[in-house]
């Protein structure tokens, strides 16, 4: 027999083996214990809209912002800087350095604290670039939950409600967190007295994460002397605020007015955070372009501790990220930086307020003309893109059944959701809703 038959056929044998072998014995997962999450809401929601068929359906749960025809808003002024980065021969795809483009985060501080701002002019603020809101709220809990001293068990104060990423981006950097009252539901505004009642009982030297404008999901924020009033709290507590600011100029329509409480804050020489995002209020939604701000209070020794902290910060973000995205900042720090592009993105700020509060006048004559049982002047009280509408959970449930509106089940809306096309409509459902159930 010829060595090449017999190589043959011992080829044949190995593989007749192999398909006659028993199957390998099932092994156990070492992860077979992780239980199932559920879905987000607000993602669930979302894709419960898209798969609905109802030519008719609203969707108010989406936090973006929306035209008129229910269509994403694309800012002119953001066009422009597209077409100007386009046509920058010098562009390229090289890392950003650590902290982020200098220019962009450097007009980002100026745009929060102002460009007087004490703590600018005495260099007592460090900036890095961030994945949008959400980076930089983590960043700096990760930054809190390292290097602020307090007791091991003190938790994070977080208003109720509040934005439902919040306790959890706290818990995945080992901070548990507990409410202090914001929403009072029989009058559909502020429970200022429940709010610093909760900060003076709580124990000193708390985390407190307040929303700068604009709150989420409320839509109701402090007066200028009740800001007043909650510094004062802080500051007899020893408190750390930490400001979360997702909508300036899409609250009021005005950058500076929509920072005030922040800007008071550094003016009073507080020690504080500042996490900023400009995915509303310049449209850059997916390209998530945020800066985290770090303030330290006047003292002698200013200068050298903002240094020490910029450096664990650049230590923290070198480990998760390496290097913040590109794009969105080229294009913020544009607009930031052109004088002529500045005061063209004003006008688009000015534009979306707008039309979102011409929707809260229109939801709001509508019910009224109706006669929808319930007092609704909430809806003009209120700010920014969201409306806590008082609508609860079964009333939610059989709008999106029955007239195919989908809204979180707290009965939060997204007013860019509303539009001339669709008001009237989910007026009237409101109306039957509410007298129904």
């Amino acid at each position: 027999m010829s060595s090449h038959s017999s190589s043959s056929k011992d080829r044949l044998a190995s593989i007749t083996a192999h398909i006659s072998a028993p199957p390998p014995t099932p092994m156990a997962s070492s992860f077979d214990a992780v239980p199932l999450a559920p879905t987000d809401p607000l993602f669930g929601l979302m894709a419960a809209y898209k798969a609905d068929t109802f030519d008719r359906k609203v969707d108010l749960g989406v936090g973006a912002y929306r035209d008129d025809n229910a269509k994403p808003w694309i800012l002119p002024v953001v066009k422009k800087a597209e077409s100007i980065l386009a046509n920058d021969p010098n562009l390229n795809h090289e890392y950003l350095p650590i902290a982020g483009l200098p220019t962009f985060t450097s007009a980002a501080a100026r745009l929060i604290l102002g460009s007087d701002s004490p703590a600018i002019v005495e260099n007592r603020v460090t900036s890095v670039q961030t994945i949008s809101g959400t980076g930089a709220v983590h960043l700096g809990a990760l930054f809190l939950a390292k290097f602020f001293p307090r007791p091991q068990d003190q938790k994070v104060l977080i208003s109720n409600p509040t934005w439902a990423n919040h306790p959890q981006i706290f818990s995945n950097v080992g901070l548990a967190s507990t409410t202090y009252p914001y929403f009072d539901p029989s009058t559909k505004g502020l429970d200022f007295d429940g709010l610093c009642s909760s900060l003076e009982s709580a124990p000193e030297g708390s985390v407190v994460l307040l929303h700068a404008c604009a709150h989420n999901p409320t839509g109701v924020d402090p007066t200028k002397e009740q800001w007043k009033r909650i510094a004062e709290v802080i500051r007899q507590k020893k408190h750390f605020p930490f400001f979360d600011c997702a909508y300036q100029g899409f609250a009021s329509g005005d950058l500076d007015n929509d920072a005030w409480a922040i800007r008071y804050f550094v003016e009073e020489g507080f020690e504080l955070c500042v996490a900023q995002s400009f995915a509303k209020n310049l449209g850059l939604y997916g390209e998530r372009a945020g800066c985290f701000h770090f303030v330290s209070p006047p003292s002698p020794n200013a200068q050298d501790g903002i240094k020490r902290i910029a450096s664990q910060l650049a230590i923290l973000q070198r480990s998760e990220i390496s290097n913040p995205p590109a794009y969105g900042a080229r294009i913020a720090n544009l607009v930031l930086n052109d004088g002529k592009l500045f005061a063209e993105w004003c006008e688009n700020l000015s534009e979306m307020s707008g039309r979102i509060k011409s929707m809260r006048t229109a939801l709001h004559d509508k019910l009224v003309e109706l006669g929808t049982p319930g007092d609704w002047s909430h809806i003009l009280k209120q700010i920014g893109m969201f409306s806590f509408t008082g609508l609860n959970e079964k009333q939610v449930l059989k709008l999106r059944e029955e007239s195919h509106i989908y809204l979180t089940k707290n009965g939060r809306i997204s007013m860019a959701g509303l539009n001339t096309h669709n008001v009237e409509y989910f007026a009237t459902a409101v109306d039957k809703v509410v007298r129904e159930v």
